[in-house]
């Protein structure tokens, strides 16, 4: 039996790559360098990557600026909506607190007309009489605690811009012209508002006739 010809075994391919095929060097493997800051794979100068840096930077602080301005502006809307709303809340307080006392007014009046007739409200049984009056002061001095006052303009300058005449009283003394003569309601202010003004009445000094001549 003939032994199997080996002769050109190294020629034969395995994998379609020569057996013995010479190693390629690395040195004859050409690599291409790329880079992205610089076309056609050449490195960029240090200076174009400096003014490359620059321009980046400049970018991200307008950036940084521009958010910056639109959480200030942010900011602002909800510190300006916060108080408007605390001022909303105060100004229905304001108005649901005007309403309940204006409507407690009567009451306190009635109170008023109650004690004006000091003789018959002295012949009243005591042990009444002491109860009424108390429930009166605690509502007064609730009404007081929650900014209410009283007007009363007795023998001051009538002022037609917080009073309200309703009469005169003719008096021959000159210095109490135009002075409030009776008060015949009582007005009263809400926290320096006036919440209504009193029903009074004014002297009028009467003319002084000339004396005729002997």
């Amino acid at each position: 039996m003939s032994e199997p010809d080996t002769t050109n075994a190294s020629q034969t391919p395995v994998g379609g790559i020569p057996v013995n095929a010479p190693e390629e060097k690395l040195d004859d493997v050409e690599f291409e360098s790329y880079n992205e800051d610089s076309p056609n794979g050449l490195s960029a100068s240090p200076e174009n990557k400096i003014r490359k840096l620059q321009e980046k930077l400049k970018q991200l602080e307008k950036e940084k600026q521009e958010y910056l301005d639109g959480w200030q502006r942010a900011k602002a809307d909800f510190v300006n909506y916060k108080k408007r709303e605390e001022e909303g809340k105060d100004e229905f307080t304001k108005f649901a607190r005007e309403a309940i006392i204006s409507e407690l007014l009567p009451v306190l009046e009635s109170f008023d007309m109650a004690f004006s007739n000091k003789e018959a409200w002295q012949k009243v049984d005591p042990s009444w009489r002491v109860g009424v009056e108390y429930i009166h002061t605690q509502l007064a001095t609730i009404l007081k605690d929650n900014g209410l006052s009283e007007i009363d303009p007795s023998g001051t300058q009538f002022n037609p811009n917080e009073h309200t005449a309703i009469d005169s009283v003719k008096t021959s003394d000159p210095t109490l012209d135009h002075k409030v003569a009776l008060v015949v309601q009582k007005g009263y202010r809400l926290s320096g508002k006036m919440l209504r003004s009193p029903k009074v009445r004014v002297y009028e000094a009467e003319e002084v006739q000339p004396k005729a001549s002997e």
